[in-house]
């Protein structure tokens, strides 16, 4: 196990690398290894351990009856998934987690990291860790909610790549996304996104190839 990408993992922050691999046995925290497009839950499945992506990369996909999907989220290695269903035993998940390619996971199982038996003080830096970044999803979700808000695709946009540029703290970065995934994330047609991306650089807004984006703010008049 990659315990350098642990060490990066908010979840573990504050814990010294020499405490992860007692840690981890005491709460029989376990790895498997997925093909990409092999679930890792799918809509239905209850969470009975958290996640945390060791390599590759994961997509939190939602899916209707119809079969109509929607990118929801794409969680990179050091980053910790399906903790929220984890939390509320029983509830069935209405995403699912899938590899985008071939990837390594670590399950923490959700019984033994709330116990409060067995607690050390490594432990008890885990859980006020968990509440963290239960509370930066709700910040992602929020900002999501804000991409998707407004009505027109240059909105929606503008939304997303203004935000890429605060993240990344340059007006020139790379998405995590590919044309499909940036529309199912933004609920949109990709025929029409790259439409609008096309007529975007045309007006001096954007400039970009692929995944990588320079924004030019002086062109902005929206």
């Amino acid at each position: 196990m990659n315990l350098s990408i642990l060490a990066r993992c908010g979840l573990f922050r504050g814990i010294e690398t020499a405490e992860l691999s007692p840690l981890l046995r005491r709460l029989h925290a376990c790895t498997r290894e997925f093909d990409k497009f092999q679930p890792i839950y799918r809509v239905g499945d209850t969470a009975h351990a958290l996640c945390i992506l060791l390599s590759g990369g994961v997509n939190i996909e939602r899916c209707d009856a119809w079969g109509h999907k929607m990118l929801l989220d794409h969680i990179t290695p050091g980053s910790v998934f399906a903790e929220t269903y984890a939390c509320v035993p029983g509830t069935p998940m209405m995403v699912s987690a899938v590899a985008d390619e071939p990837s390594e996971v670590l399950f923490l199982p959700i019984e033994m990291l709330l116990s409060s038996a067995a607690q050390d003080s490594a432990h008890s830096v885990l859980l006020r860790n968990l509440l963290d970044v239960t509370a930066q999803k709700n910040l992602l979700l929020t900002r999501k909610i804000f991409h998707t808000s407004p009505k027109s695709m240059r909105g929606k946009l503008l939304s997303y790549l203004s935000a890429q540029a605060v993240q990344h703290g340059s007006d020139t970065f790379d998405i995590p996304f590919d044309r499909q995934q940036l529309a199912d994330y933004l609920g949109v047609d990709r025929s029409a996104l790259s439409a609008e991306l096309s007529r975007m650089q045309r007006d001096g807004l954007i400039s970009y190839k692929k995944s990588h984006f320079v924004l030019n703010h002086s062109q902005s008049d929206e």
